[in-house]
């Protein structure tokens, strides 16, 4: 599993995978429908690439996509109520 927080973090994965394939951007790009450059600019990380067209990418490559939520940093976890009753019991 490849953990993606950045675009850069993305165009990387986009690019490992691609060349672990053993393709050349230009079969990427023929593959997703996009022009060479476009790959060029989605493995260099831009920010602001069109969500469609690299899902059409990950897809192409075989790669799939999954979304995990953790606490924003900085976020307190959530409090376990019974856990803080059942210590409360065992103290008296």
């Amino acid at each position: 599993m490849i953990v993606v927080r950045t675009p850069k973090d993305l165009g990387a994965a986009i690019r490992d995978h691609r060349k672990r394939l053993g393709l050349d951007q230009r079969t990427l790009a023929d593959r997703v429908g996009v022009s060479r450059q476009w790959i060029v600019e989605a493995e260099a990380g831009k920010p602001r690439a069109a969500l469609g067209l690299v899902l059409r990418t990950l897809d192409a490559l075989g790669v799939s996509l999954a979304v995990e939520a953790q606490a924003p940093v900085g976020a307190r976890a959530a409090t376990d109520i019974d856990a803080v009753v059942r210590r409360s019991r065992k103290r008296r």
